[in-house]
């Protein structure tokens, strides 16, 4: 047995005593964690911040009144006992370690924690035959479930339509500033810059092997160039556009599969026949980046399909006629 769990208890051989102090643990944990929420979102989304200073303050009350009856009933000393020295209980991610969450995911890991504490009581009470035990989880499931109906009145109190959806604008230009733009630049970029060694190859050795190592070191090598400039050249701090870690992985692994999605036809043994494939993908993916541009950058589908189209066709074709000749 691994040794983190050979000493890890079992929900249903915890004492009462030993189950009340759980839950005082757990809402400490889940007050901190709000905190962590809210001062990750302070600067961006202060209305969304207040309404999780205002879930902290929530779990403090609840804290206290659990420490309270603790107290009355088993006295001071509050056995120490958490959720990962406890088998089956529910765990939390550590997302809340992570840097440059969006909105969207911070909402959503909120709701999901309440869901998931309030489940686990409500279960764990159906489960007790102790009287004292299934009233005390009972009790538990009603606060963690109210937390929910609570978090609903503080976003009509401190988050009103109109800054929500100031708000959801902010986290979806974010969203766009920091993975579709970066991956549209690399999608782009690996797509059209490796049409002409892939084809100037295959055209001038009509070898399907030694086309697809061209296209394969073509499409690494542009990846790997174009995340690390991607990464270097803004930090994102004065621009606004995010981590650059995250905007180089959209951007070199975009244009790593740019370049791969025509290569790969080559592993084909027959010339015409992966020449054929890798022309009907070239053909897919610049209408793809097209769709792109009109979906999320809000270009006009025709203008953004003459360009990559046109772009597409120029870089084509100088391949064809150097490979060619």
């Amino acid at each position: 047995m691994l040794p983190g769990f050979a000493s890890r208890r079992r929900f249903d051989d915890l004492t009462e005593q030993e189950v009340l102090a759980l839950a005082i643990s757990s809402e400490e944990d889940d007050a901190r964690i709000y905190r962590q929420y809210a001062e990750h979102l302070r600067a961006e989304f202060p209305a969304s911040a207040k309404i999780f200073d205002e879930m902290a303050k929530e779990e403090d009350e609840h804290r206290r009144l659990l420490i309270a009856r603790h107290t009355d009933r088993f006295g001071d000393v509050i056995p120490l006992i958490r959720r990962e020295h406890v088998a089956g209980f529910y765990n939390r991610k550590p997302i809340w370690l992570t840097k440059n969450l969006s909105l969207d995911t911070i909402r959503g890991e909120a709701e999901a924690m309440e869901r998931e504490a309030g489940k686990f009581y409500t279960l764990a009470a159906q489960r007790s035959s102790d009287a004292s035990t299934r009233e005390l989880l009972g009790d538990l499931a009603a606060a963690e479930l109210g937390h929910e109906q609570k978090a609903e009145e503080l976003t009509d109190t401190h988050l009103p339509e109109s800054e929500k959806e100031e708000e959801d604008r902010q986290a979806h230009r974010q969203f766009i500033l920091t993975w579709v733009q970066p991956g549209l630049a690399g999608l782009m970029d690996g797509s059209v810059s490796t049409l002409a060694p892939i084809f100037a190859t295959a055209f001038a050795t009509q070898n399907p092997w030694t086309t697809f190592l061209v296209g394969l070191a073509a499409s690494v090598g542009a990846g790997i160039s174009m995340g690390f400039t991607e990464a270097a050249h803004d930090d994102g701090v004065i621009s606004g556009r995010g981590s650059p870690i995250k905007r180089g992985i959209a951007s070199g692994v975009m244009t790593m599969l740019g370049g791969l999605g025509h290569a790969l036809p080559y592993l084909i043994p027959d010339f015409w026949t992966a020449t054929t494939i890798a022309i009907i993908v070239v053909f897919i993916e610049l209408w793809a980046i097209a769709w792109i541009q009109n979906r999320f950058m809000e270009t006009p589908f025709l203008r953004a399909a003459f360009q990559v189209v046109l772009g597409g066709a120029l870089v084509f074709a100088a391949g064809v006629l150097i490979g060619g000749g």
